[in-house]
């Protein structure tokens, strides 16, 4: 009897079919359950609680400007700060929950045997108060704030994939409400996305047919009372919904990125049409355009800029782009094209100023040309004493540093009078006219005689 054996040693094929095994059921990154493992999780959580007359909460978690982070530091700090997010969000939730990272800044909880729904409410404060902390990220402290979508099993829905758009949508109405907070899901919710999904569609559609066209209100000289410029306020005449309320889709166009391609044509437009008010016999008019904090994450921003300036043979001092305070806080990437932008003579003003990221220390470190007092400080002067001490003491401060001082949202004689008494450079408002079409606004340069202050 001859007995012949033969060994193989397998244990590298059996530690790659365990690697395969769990990359097809983990997150690389964070080693957290990926979306298929947070299903089987679910569904297996949702039989449970139908045996046991539980409840089930699904919790859908998004970081708020993650993308800030990424643009800034780099990806690699993106993927540390995520790792660090899926350890905190997994010392938050109790043993039996399932945390999980979708894709992106997007993660999932699965909250097994509830007794009551006030249990996923105390989760999502648990989770609000643990991202109060700092992260530690590439040398620096970084501040992040969430948003969550909340909504439960059964009394949502019975179904695992309606449970996790539903946390979707909850989530988005979080961001909406001020981000940093948690909302749960009702059923308007979902109408109200439906909504949204056809009014994105036909934004994109929009802007392909050229549905959008500029409006331009005058900016008016408080010394002469003649028109000094104007500032480009883009419309959006929909085929589907009629005129649309730049409060409206201007968010929904900020949210898709659709932003990026509406502000470079917004940008476009402006410029060619000063240099034909400039043709006509108007070469000191200059143009006001806002600029969103989405545009400045973006790389191209200052080529966008320089290239409608250059497509229209405009000098950059006839441009004036209009920031928000939100905007001077993104980073020193922002602080890098408002310096190289001011550099070739671009001019710029801060928007709604006292109502945003407030810092006096903006006028110090940024080239700031020109601060608009917000409407909300106009309304009531010169009868409501707060505010006209509000807006004297802005346009005090600005002239010491050499800033010119512009009024929003002047309506009446009296308020045009007190800004007028204060030293205040410009205006703008129904007081004088409002905004026009393009051809309309040609005409009234061609017509107009000074507006008495």
């Amino acid at each position: 009897v001859v007995l012949l054996g033969i060994t193989r040693d397998i244990t590298e094929r059996r530690r790659a079919q365990e690697r395969l095994s769990y990359l097809a059921h983990h997150d690389e990154l964070t080693g957290l359950p990926n979306r298929s493992l947070f299903n089987d999780r679910l569904q297996q959580a949702m039989i449970d609680a139908a045996r046991r007359n539980r409840l089930v909460a699904v919790v859908f978690l998004d970081l708020d400007r993650f993308k800030n982070v990424n643009d800034t530091l780099g990806h690699n700090a993106g993927d540390q700060l995520l790792q660090r997010v899926g350890e905190r969000l997994q010392g938050a939730v109790r043993r039996g929950d399932t945390v999980a990272r979708l894709s992106g800044d997007e993660f999932t909880v699965v909250l097994a045997d509830m007794a009551h729904v006030d249990d996923a409410a105390r989760l999502a404060q648990k989770v609000l108060e643990v991202f109060t902390q700092p992260f530690s990220i590439a040398g620096r402290e970084l501040f992040i704030r969430v948003s969550l979508g909340i909504t439960i099993y059964p009394a949502d829905t019975q179904d695992s994939q309606t449970l996790l758009r539903n946390a979707d949508i909850a989530m988005y109405r979080a961001k909406e409400a001020g981000r940093n907070t948690y909302q749960f899901y009702t059923p308007q919710m979902t109408v109200k996305a439906v909504e949204r999904l056809g009014m994105e569609h036909a934004l994109r559609i929009g802007l392909e047919r050229g549905e959008f066209l500029l409006h331009y209100q005058p900016i008016v000289s408080c010394r002469g009372g003649h028109i000094i410029g104007m500032e480009a306020l883009l419309r959006w005449n929909s085929a589907d919904y009629g005129l649309v309320p730049p409060i409206d889709f201007i968010p929904l166009a900020e949210d898709t990125g659709l932003i990026l391609s509406l502000g470079a044509w917004v940008v476009r437009t402006a410029c060619a049409q000063l240099r034909e008010w400039h043709v006509a016999g108007f070469p000191e008019l200059v143009m006001s355009v806002n600029l969103s904090v989405r545009q400045f994450q973006h790389n191209d921003i200052a080529k966008t800029i320089a290239g409608a300036l250059s497509a229209a043979s405009l000098l950059p001092q006839h441009l004036e782009l209009e920031i928000t305070e939100s905007i001077l806080a993104q980073g020193e990437e922002v602080t890098t094209v408002l310096h190289e932008l001011s550099r070739r003579g671009v001019r710029f003003s801060i928007d709604d100023f006292g109502t945003g990221y407030s810092s006096l220390s903006y006028l110090k470190r940024f080239p700031i040309d020109t601060l608009k007092i917000d409407r909300s400080f106009v309304q009531d002067i010169p009868d409501d004493a707060d505010d006209a001490a509000i807006a004297t003491a802005i346009i005090a401060m600005a002239h010491n540093l050499g800033i010119e001082v512009i009024a929003e949202g002047v309506e009446t004689d009296e308020q045009s009078r007190f800004l007028h008494s204060q030293g205040c450079d410009a205006m703008q408002g129904f007081r004088f006219i409002k905004p026009l079409p393009a051809e309309q606004f040609s005409a009234l340069l061609q017509s107009y005689s000074p507006f008495p202050a």
